[in-house]
């Protein structure tokens, strides 16, 4: 003889299964779903965007930043030494005022050495012109502050006479805030020295 028990035992069998089914399927759409998401986040992190002028968004991807920072230490290096050695009588203080957001104390101690000793007077009253022909730099980045050695070969036309010089310098680079655009690069040169300078033969590639 069936009882109505006996239906009401089946019924929330069939009940706990369905509960059970719906618990594990929403289970499944959350990871699913925190899976998604994560990923979408991932690749988010490697990519920026751009509008264009119609209002579309470009994807754009970001450049290694290992290899990104290199770019930008050899180029910041490069304007530095440009800027400090590239002088003439009509520009030396200009340039000099450029350098000297680029580097630290150690630059502004050198500057001022220089001018005491005279090398810019001498600039404005025999006329010098001194002209970088070529910067290499050579940079160590597995630890900050980041060392360099820079090989600086510049000329001084003296008018009837020009001579050609080597200098070799060397100091570190440490990351700071951008400043445009006195400082695009955020980076600042520190223990700045001039270690060797000598007079060579240079021949423009």
């Amino acid at each position: 003889m069936k009882t109505s028990y006996k239906n009401i035992y089946t019924i929330l069998k069939i009940n706990r299964f369905i509960v059970l089914v719906v618990i594990i399927c929403a289970l499944g759409s959350s990871i699913f779903s925190g899976w998604v998401v994560y990923d979408t986040h991932k690749k988010a992190l490697n990519s920026s965007f751009a509008v264009n002028t119609d209002g579309t968004v470009i994807p754009l991807k970001w450049v290694i930043q290992k290899e990104n920072f290199k770019v930008e230490a050899l180029a910041h290096l490069e304007l530095f030494h440009s800027y400090f050695y590239n002088i003439d009588a009509s520009n030396y203080e200009k340039n000099l005022e450029k350098a000297l957001w680029l580097g630290n104390s150690s630059v502004d101690n050198l500057y001022r050495q220089k001018k005491a000793n005279g090398v810019y007077n001498r600039l404005i009253q025999y006329s010098l012109i001194q002209k970088v022909l070529s910067i290499e730099s050579k940079l160590d980045l597995q630890v900050e502050p980041y060392q360099f050695q820079t090989k600086t070969i510049f000329e001084i036309n003296r008018g009837t006479v020009v001579d050609t010089y080597e200098l070799t310098s060397t100091g570190n680079l440490l990351v700071v805030d951008r400043n445009y655009p006195k400082n695009t690069h955020g980076l600042l040169i520190s223990n700045y020295f001039e270690k060797t300078l000598k007079k060579v033969d240079y021949k423009n590639p």
